[in-house]
């Protein structure tokens, strides 16, 4: 079994696949290919984690998921509702995240790139910082 991808490709739809997929779409927050692993295998799915970061990496290259390098460097990862290019307030020590539109960055980097001569411009722009329950626990303990 396929899956049509936009591009026009085919990606064989295996098991581990639709492991990795159902587990991302039961997510909320970005989270790391180690950690998605973590959780597959709780729930008894076994795929390994060379594999997991293999269809992780193809469905980021299909757009199907969001990229964003966590506080440590690492890739997270997130199946995000909007089909539209948008930016991410992401909480660096659990995931949280809230999705942002940004008109006035949209504004800036198109004036920047068209000043420098820059066409078919994108851009990226990731703002880190701790949501409030983290930063609750942090005051706490």
């Amino acid at each position: 079994m396929s899956v049509r991808t936009s591009g026009g490709g085919e990606v064989r739809n295996t098991r581990q696949r639709r492991a990795v997929s159902q587990a991302l779409a039961s997510l909320e927050d970005f989270i790391s290919t180690q950690d998605l692993h973590a959780l597959l295998r709780e729930r008894g799915e076994s795929v390994s984690l060379a594999t997991t970061y293999r269809i992780l990496q193809s469905m980021s290259e299909l757009g199907e998921l969001d990229v964003l390098r966590g506080g440590d460097g690492e890739a997270i990862y997130r199946r995000c509702a909007a089909d539209h290019h948008h930016h991410h307030l992401v909480c660096r020590r659990c995931g949280a995240a809230v999705e942002l539109e940004a008109p006035t960055v949209e504004e800036w980097a198109g004036r920047t790139a068209a000043a420098h001569g820059f066409t078919e411009v994108d851009h990226t722009v990731e703002i880190t910082g701790l949501c409030a329950a983290c930063s609750a626990r942090r005051t706490d303990g």
